[in-house]
């Protein structure tokens, strides 16, 4: 049994704090805390460590607020460990997110980098895809086709690629597990809802 401690309790506050004045993408104004809440929930259901419960919470810090600065602050505060896992977890680190890489660069990067990396990222990534698949999903069968305007890429041709590339990867390092047969089942879901055909979803992104 994980036992969280007084490091965790700073991470939720620490977490609070950086991501304050962000939201969700979306009509709804979802604190964005609540998936970054989901995702370490996920990941303590999953077994997860103290450590790995912590990324979870700050998994898109290093990305969202402040690149490299910010991960060297988290692991000051709560470690090098899971200032490792976060940098893992963070398909740029560009101190200025407005001036992050292209973004199919940036996602056949992360898809490669899977390849690799930790168990631990591995598992906080896992956790964040199903999160984010699960939402869009719900916008889906609320909003239909409008929820795609907000991502950077809106078409969804490339979301579902890009989500089917990651689900396989998962798949490739986590095989047999449960959480990677539910993204799988959430992307397929996800096409379907899409109305991305099988042969478009199986293209290289």
């Amino acid at each position: 049994m994980t036992t969280l401690g007084p490091r965790f309790k700073e991470a939720l506050a620490f977490t609070a704090d950086t991501h304050q004045d962000q939201l969700r993408k979306g009509p709804d104004e979802i604190p964005y805390i609540a998936h970054l809440m989901a995702v370490a929930s996920i990941v303590l259901s999953d077994g997860g460590s103290e450590d790995e419960a912590i990324a979870a919470l700050l998994h898109d810090a290093i990305e969202d607020h402040g690149g490299e600065p910010m991960a060297e602050e988290i692991g000051k505060r709560f470690g090098v460990a899971v200032a490792d896992i976060v940098r893992e977890c963070s398909d740029s680190v560009t101190d200025d997110p407005a001036h992050k890489p292209d973004w199919y660069d940036r996602k056949r990067a992360y898809l490669e980098h899977l390849r690799t990396a930790s168990g631990s990222a591995v598992k906080v990534s896992l956790a964040d895809k199903v999160d984010n698949a699960r939402a869009i999903i719900r916008d889906l069968e609320s909003r239909g086709d409008e929820l795609w305007g907000r991502f950077n890429v809106s078409q969804p041709v490339d979301q579902v690629r890009y989500y089917r590339s990651l689900a396989r990867r998962f798949e490739e390092r986590e095989a047999g597990s449960r959480r990677s047969r539910q993204l799988t089942d959430l992307v397929e879901r996800m096409r379907v809802l899409a109305e991305v055909s099988e042969e478009d979803a199986a293209a290289a992104l």
